[in-house]
């Protein structure tokens, strides 16, 4: 009989009061360790979880109509069009908007609509001027002589779909989609296009940082493993010294070397490589240099926590069996690498596509990426909606990546690769 079954029978056998105090210490032992990890799950809860689920429901939530004109709003879910709606949803329109006038519910009326379609806040503070109506005029003549559109059945087609507490709008937008006439999803006009070709360039730019981030950090991390310890702290040292300085430091040193009257351009003039200043700031290249410098040691560090755990007796073996040593680096060696590989090229590649200090500070107009729009709609025209409809965009392409390397490089795949 093993341990374990010779302590149960013993506990089984135990008075009823000996079972009663072991239960009491096993309970005070689980709260113990809730008490131990209950300010951790608070600050996960508090500083992670609760923000990124306020900004999904931000990202869907629709304000604006359903709160400042709720009596319309419930008399259009009857209406389906293609007729004009009746005398009660204009009365209710028109007086709604009167007791909006002179305050920022009007304005909001007018912002959420005119984003659904481009002239509706002027259409909105034309009627609003000529409010109230008098209670003996009908309401659907007076609107629709104070602008003709209020005729047409897609301007109320419009206020419906806007009126819905949650919308897929914004998510849409940040798409280039948009909702046409007939409530059919389509791609936006070409002239109003901008966050596909602003998400290609910044998954492009993420990938190419990412890639050159591989190449110089791969056999830094490779010489960092095999040289002596004395060595390879010293290398380690070059490799952390970017995490002292601040990063507005290092990009402000980069703009100094890079710019045409930098160190950098002085140098080719007096060697005579250059005629005249390179422009090797505001631009890609800048960005690229800005963002390698920063998340270099991102990339070194997981390559070199995995190479330290190789043993060098597999690559030795190979070559005394007569296997060329770039062969036996590639089909031996490599191939342990890949966790280190995977768990940097996934950190860089998401830490890249949510930069915003170094392409704004180091790049021009073209170099921007999604996080600058995320912050122009944050802090300038203060569009709550739109930003956390973009950056859903970009916490779902992190969910996607993560769980791309989680199913290639997870536990269970590194035992599986490790067993075969």
């Amino acid at each position: 009989m093993s341990d374990f079954a010779a302590s149960a029978s013993a506990i089984d056998g135990a008075d009823p009061d000996l079972k009663r105090r072991m239960r009491r210490a096993e309970r005070r032992r689980n709260l113990a360790y809730f008490a131990l990890i209950l300010p951790l799950a608070l600050l996960v809860l508090v500083a992670f979880v609760w923000p990124i689920a306020a900004l999904l429901v931000r990202a869907v939530e629709n304000e604006g109509i359903h709160d400042n004109l709720p009596q319309t709003v419930a008399a259009l879910r009857a209406w389906d069009g293609p007729e004009l709606p009746d005398e009660r949803v204009y009365r209710l329109l028109a007086d709604e908007l009167a007791q909006a006038k002179g305050t920022p519910k009007l304005a909001a009326i007018a912002t959420r609509l005119n984003r659904e379609e481009a002239g509706l806040r002027s259409l909105v503070m034309k009627t609003a001027r000529h409010l109230p109506l008098p209670a003996d005029v009908s309401a659907k003549e007076a609107l629709i002589a104070i602008d003709p559109a209020w005729g047409e059945p897609p301007i109320w087609k419009t206020l419906k779909r806007a009126g819905h507490p949650f919308t897929a709008f914004y998510l849409l937008a940040a798409l280039d989609l948009t909702v046409d006439a007939h409530g059919h999803v389509a791609l936006a006009p070409p002239q109003e296009r901008v966050y596909l070709d602003v998400l290609g360039r910044t998954f492009w730019m993420s990938f190419n940082v990412t890639l050159l981030c591989l190449l110089l950090g791969f056999p830094v991390a490779y010489l960092m493993a095999i040289l002596p310890v004395n060595r390879s702290n010293l290398l380690m040292l070059f490799v952390l010294l970017p995490f002292w300085t601040s990063v507005l430091v290092r990009i402000a040193a980069w703009i100094v070397l890079l710019q045409n009257e930098g160190l950098v351009n002085r140098l080719l003039l007096s060697l005579g490589l250059i005629q005249s200043p390179l422009p090797m700031l505001f631009n890609r290249f800048s960005v690229y240099i800005g963002m390698i410098h920063i998340l270099l040691p991102f990339m070194v560090l997981p390559l070199y926590s995995v190479m330290k755990g190789i043993s060098p007796v597999y690559v030795r073996a190979a070559l005394s069996l007569g296997c060329p040593p770039w062969r036996s680096f590639w089909t031996i060696y490599f191939p342990q690498t890949i966790p280190g590989v995977g768990a940097g090229v996934l950190l860089v590649f998401i830490m890249c596509m949510g930069y915003y200090i170094t392409p704004a500070l180091l790049g021009g107009p073209k170099e921007q990426m999604l996080s600058y729009f995320i912050a122009f709609y944050t802090n300038q025209t203060i569009n709550w909606n739109m930003a956390a409809a973009l950056s859903a965009i970009l916490l779902t392409a992190t969910l996607l990546l993560y769980a791309v390397y989680a199913l290639r490089f997870g536990p269970t795949r590194v035992k599986f690769m490790k067993a075969r």
